[in-house]
Order: C-alpha cells, then sequence, then structure tokens
C-alpha cells in the first residue's frame, strides 16, 4: 500500500509541475511580446507540446502541435546524422579527404598540402568560414539558373571566392563555426549518395525517424502548417522568411540540376521545417543509441557522433561569446560553465543538441547527458527583439531554461517521496532547514532554480546540520547532498 500511495501522490506532483509550467511559459511569452511560441518539453516516458500566440499573424493563424517552423541552425544536427549515416555504411572514413568525393580540390591556399577532412567539416574546425564571398554565394544559389557550383566560392579564382573564406590556422586546429561547412557537407551528401540532398534527407533520415518534415517545402502536405518568422519593423509585424499565406509556392525548376554541384540550395544549413514535437524525435533517437528507430544507423556510430572532437582552451577557436565551448560531431554540447548554463549541472551534466537563429526565429533543441529529459524551444518572433543576458544566449533562452529546470528537477524528485537516508524539516520553510543524516555526507550544496551556488558545506561531523534560509527570497531551491561513495541525491526546497 505505501507503494502505491507513493505513486498516487507522484502523478499528483507530475500534474502540478506541469500547471506550473504552463503559466511559467505563457508568462514568458507575454513579457517578450513574442509573435507565436512552441515548447516540446519530455521527461522518461512523460511528453508534453505547450503552443502560444500566432503562426501567422495576418490570417491570425495560432500555434498548434502540427506547426512547422523553420528550425534555423538545429538543422545542421539532422544533416549531420544524414552524413553519418553514409559514413555507417561504409561510404567513406571520417579522416578521409573531402575532395577524392567532390571532384575538385578543396585546399586551405595557406595550408595547400593538408587535406580538408569529413571530421572537420562536422566539427567546425575545417578553416573555412564564412567569409565576405558567402553571402553573395548563398544569394546565387537561390536565385540563378543554372545553380552556381561549389567550387566557386571555395576554390580561388571562383567568382564568388573571397581570401577570408579561410583561416589562416591549420586545417583542423581551430573552431570557427561556419554555415558553409554544412552547405558543403550537403553536397558531399548528394555525391556520395547520388540523390538530391532534400529527397536523400526525407527518405533516409527523416521518415525513418516517422518525422513529418523536409528541407523541401513542396514536401509538406498543409502550408498552413508553415510558421511565418516576424520581425518588427517600423513599428508594426513585418514578414520575414515563410509568409506563404495559405498558397503553396510554385517548385522550382531543378531539372538541370547535378547532384553534388552545390546542395547548400537546399538550406542544409538552416532550412528543415518541422514541429517541436518532430525535432525532439531527434534528440530521443540519439540519446538513447538508435533505440527509437532501430537499424537506421547503428550504435558504433551514434556513439561516434556524440565523441568530442573540440574543447575551448582560450586560444583554439571563436567561442561566440562564450556560447561554443564543446563541440561533437555536429553536436553541440552546452551547460559546461556560467556562459553556456542551462541547468544544474551537477545532476544533469552537460546538454547536447544545437541552438538556432534566423531571420528573427530563436531556437533550442537539447538533451540531458545524465537523465533521460529534454526540450525543443522555437519562437518566430519577438516585438522588442531578443535582450542579451549574463550568460552567452539571450535572455528569453534562460528564462525558458529556468522554467523547463525547475519542471525537470520536479519530474526527477520521485525519491522524495520514498524512503530517503536524509530527512529535511520544515519544509516548505520561511527561515531555516534542519537536516538529519543517515550517514555523515561528504558534502552539500545549496542552489537555486537557476543553478547558482548558494551554500557549500563539506565539513562535519554530526548527522545533523542546520541551515539558514532567511536571508534568501521566497521560491525554489535544490539542495544536492554527496556521499562518501560518490553517490548523490537532490532535495526540493520550497522557501516562503
Amino acid at each position: 500500500m505505501k507503494k502505491l500511495y507513493s505513486i498516487a501522490f507522484l502523478l499528483v506532483i507530475s500534474s502540478s509541475s506541469a500547471q506550473s509550467l504552463q503559466t511559467n511559459l505563457q508568462s514568458i511569452f507575454n513579457s517578450n511580446q513574442l509573435m507565436g511560441m512552441s515548447v516540446m518539453v519530455y521527461s522518461g516516458e512523460n511528453e508534453t507540446v505547450y503552443n502560444f500566440g500566432l503562426k501567422n499573424y495576418s490570417q491570425n493563424l495560432l500555434v498548434d502541435d502540427a506547426t512547422k517552423y523553420r528550425i534555423a541552425s538545429i538543422s545542421k544536427s539532422f544533416t549531420a546524422l544524414g552524413l553519418m549515416k553514409l559514413y555507417d555504411q561504409d561510404e567513406f572514413e571520417l579522416d578521409e579527404d573531402i575532395s577524392t568525393y567532390l571532384g575538385f580540390t578543396v585546399r586551405n591556399p595557406n595550408h595547400p598540402t593538408i587535406p580538408i577532412t569529413f571530421r572537420m567539416l562536422l566539427s567546425h574546425t575545417s578553416s573555412l568560414q564564412d567569409g565576405t564571398g558567402y553571402t553573395s554565394f548563398l544569394n546565387a544559389t537561390y536565385a540563378q539558373n543554372p545553380i552556381p557550383n561549389m567550387s566557386s566560392v571555395l576554390q580561388p579564382g571562383g567568382s564568388f571566392y573571397t581570401t577570408n573564406m579561410w583561416r589562416t590556422e591549420i586545417p583542423g586546429s581551430y573552431f570557427t563555426y561556419s554555415n558553409l561547412n554544412f552547405g558543403l557537407i550537403g553536397t558531399l551528401i548528394e555525391k556520395i549518395s547520388n540523390q538530391r540532398f532534400d529527397v536523400f534527407m526525407k527518405n533516409e533520415i527523416l521518415i525513418p525517424l516517422d518525422i513529418d518534415g523536409s528541407y523541401n517545402i513542396q514536401d509538406l502536405s498543409t502550408i498552413t502548417d508553415v510558421a511565418t518568422i516576424y520581425r518588427k519593423i517600423a513599428n508594426s509585424w513585418s514578414p520575414q522568411f515563410d509568409n506563404y499565406n495559405g498558397v503553396m509556392p510554385s517548385p522550382p525548376n531543378l531539372s538541370n540540376y547535378v547532384n553534388g554541384t552545390n546542395g547548400a540550395y537546399f538550406s542544409p544549413q538552416g532550412g528543415l521545417r518541422a514541429s517541436v514535437t518532430d525535432v525532439s524525435k531527434l534528440l530521443k533517437f540519439i540519446k538513447n543509441n538508435g533505440q527509437t528507430a532501430p537499424g537506421l544507423i547503428s550504435e558504433t556510430t551514434l556513439q561516434t557522433m556524440k565523441t568530442i572532437q573540440w574543447n575551448d582552451n582560450g586560444n583554439n577557436g571563436d567561442d561566440y561569446y562564450g556560447l561554443f565551448n564543446t563541440w561533437s560531431l555536429g553536436l553541440h554540447y552546452a551547460n559546461t560553465n556560467s556562459d553556456d548554463f542551462i541547468c544544474n549541472p551537477t545532476t544533469f551534466g552537460n546538454f547536447i543538441g544545437h541552438t538556432g537563429e534566423a531571420y528573427g526565429l530563436i531556437s533550442d533543441a537539447f538533451f540531458s547527458e545524465n537523465n533521460d529529459v529534454g526540450f525543443v524551444f522555437i519562437t518566430n518572433g519577438s516585438w522588442n527583439g531578443y535582450a542579451t543576458s549574463t550568460t552567452s544566449f539571450y535572455t528569453i533562452e534562460d528564462q525558458v531554461f529556468n522554467a523547463l529546470c525547475t519542471y525537470f528537477t520536479q519530474s526527477l524528485s520521485q525519491s522524495e517521496f520514498e524512503e530517503d537516508s536524509t530527512l529535511v524539516y520544515p519544509n516548505p520553510t520561511k527561515d531555516h532547514i534542519s537536516l538529519t543524516f543517515h550517514n555523515i555526507p561528504q558534502k552539500i550544496e545549496l542552489y537555486d532554480s537557476v543553478g547558482k551556488l548558494l551554500q557549500s558545506e563539506a565539513e562535519f561531523n554530526s548527522l545533523q546540520l542546520e541551515l539558514t534560509m532567511e536571508n534568501y527570497k521566497a521560491g525554489i531551491y535544490f539542495l544536492t547532498i554527496y556521499e562518501r561513495d560518490n553517490v548523490s541525491s537532490t532535495k526540493k526546497i520550497i522557501k516562503h
């Protein structure tokens, strides 16, 4: 009977936590004056989608579970998975020269004897960067017929080549986040598979993952599901991208397109349209080493994809204002320090996934390395733009992370309602808490709801301890207890 009572009590807590998250997200949506917003959150088998606002302003169309956003650079992780599928099929080796597959030579002119490899592209260490020639090349890619060859921006003498397309550092030694890396990956996918990039990704990745999305707008069955992206211009909402107003655009003429000449046309770096639920399927697939879609890619290859390739040491890369500190193959490791903080690292470890930003849209998709939790957050526009914060994320991202972390911590706190080695009383409290331990701990740490360390105690000579809370404002706090056998547990503390 005790176990049944415990489970029933947890269901009440879970429901209360979800309602609290809904309220917090609604407040974030309102205070930031967003056009629309979707948040998908999962913890174990429990998953929920929260939708707010409009996907199309002029038609007054509400955001719903089927809403598909142009998810920006989160697309890169999907593209990376596409390339890793070909690697899984033994079509190439990660440290091979990509020139062998492209049919033209790709070299950094500053280091002409060093091959550019697949691993370098996937980890943003190729020494390629989005130089001044990149924008004109991309514009021509979308507008010209015939579509310019990828070589025209990579090789000296090419019509879009500029000397700053390449960095001066040795390829493989320096991190620089680059969209061009992934345009080149899309081209390699075409060259190796002999399929157009959008077709390959639809058939080989998206459909097997049961994702109803595409890099090609023509593949979508309902154009009104696509969210328009907005910015405020001249004191009014101005559509920036995907403003179709219910009318499917005419298909492009690709009859003369040759696979493997310029996969950037299909925006492998940022052009996937997908819902937040669609994106979460990628997170779960990678987190669980392929168990959610058996046979798609081997566990060994997914472990390789998650293996860290680059860590910032202060002088080996551009960390983009502190946001980029650790990368694997197409995946961003966040929560590594205070600059890229998402949730309490003691409990959740690193968060693995990708961020995105384009045309007024902001997106984040991450899963916890330590726990079975993850989230996808997307907004299609903010009236006042996006304010910077004390971390490298925008203020709105920090606000969403804060709400999600409170929910995650509550959802993981089942042990608090079963037998436990530490008694916390009173909880809720006004000014202090008394702790009674079963064994003398090695250390305890008190964190606020956004993961800031407030107190740390490491010297104990008693099984009892009293912590003063009177100087802290009302809210939720988390107490982590470290035992001497490296076991830790976390308690939620409520301060009135």
